[in-house]
């Protein structure tokens, strides 16, 4: 297994893929690295160097008690991208993962960084407070939370329908999809799968957002029933200098699958651009 050690002893597995220019993927929770295989697998073929971790306290990284908050993930990424030397590097978060991107270039700056895409990104806040209105309030996180407590094979199942948008009229649910998802929740230790909420759902990252000086990519579903775009991304746009903000209409926040084809062309042809 190809993996480096943090400066806590934290052991980051991640996949590495095809030669050239450097893509990073960040994933979202309760995930892996495999949420991204679609993108990766299709960057790969076409020329690009396609790198994507596991975060830590998820899939095969380690598991420890600590860390599990953005900025601690923030310098796990920095210090894969400094171990595996990656410079010009495209950086593509989803969700948390679209958080974990920020947040990295917020603190570590972008000397290392080409370009940026943020997917279904959690960014700049989903809490809802007084200065955030549109945001979800607190007692949905505390359900979440609960849940988690309760029963998390269960509510990794359930969780699954509205990720996908397989819980709307007229969907094709793939139940491949649904057990994938499962599988990848079922490897997200507890304290992760617990503490990387308040992680996704209490941190702002509204001066993160401001200080990204690359070409950067918002992509976003107008269905997103996990981030909503209101609070998300056509707030963030406006955040981000030289942004491009793209809706899919109808999309859920699990696109990466559900539209991987046109996901997969988007994201060639901003990195060719």
């Amino acid at each position: 297994m190809s993996t480096i050690k943090t400066a806590d002893g934290t052991q980051i597995y991640y996949n590495d893929w095809g030669t050239g220019q450097p893509i990073v993927f960040s994933h979202g929770w309760p995930l892996s690295a495999d949420a991204f295989e679609d993108q990766m697998f299709f960057l790969a073929a076409r020329g690009y160097r396609c790198i994507a971790h596991d975060r830590r306290g998820h899939g095969r990284s380690s598991q420890p008690w600590n860390g599990n908050d953005l900025d601690t993930y923030a310098d796990d990424l920095a210090a894969l991208v400094k171990a595996l030397d990656l410079q010009k590097a495209i950086h593509i978060g989803h969700s948390t993962g679209g958080g974990e991107v920020t947040r990295y270039i917020g603190r570590h700056g972008s000397q290392r960084v080409a370009k940026a895409v943020l997917i279904g990104a959690i960014a700049p806040l989903m809490l809802k407070t007084a200065a955030n209105p549109a945001g979800t309030p607190i007692e949905a996180f505390d359900q979440l939370r609960a849940a988690v407590q309760a029963d998390r094979s269960k509510f990794w199942k359930d969780l699954s329908l509205p990720f996908y948008g397989y819980n709307r009229a007229g969907a094709r649910i793939s139940e491949g999809v649904r057990e994938s998802f499962w599988l990848q929740g079922m490897m997200a230790g507890f304290p992760a799968s617990y503490f990387c909420i308040k992680a996704f759902s209490e941190t702002d990252l509204t001066e993160d957002l401001k200080k990204i000086d690359v070409p950067t990519l918002i992509l976003h579903g107008d269905d997103d029933q996990i981030v909503p775009i209101v609070a998300s991304a056509l707030l963030s746009s406006k955040l981000v200098r030289n942004s491009t903000l793209k809706i899919y209409k109808g999309a859920p926040h699990g696109m990466c699958t559900t539209l991987k084809d046109k996901v997969n062309e988007e994201l060639l042809a901003f990195i060719k651009a």
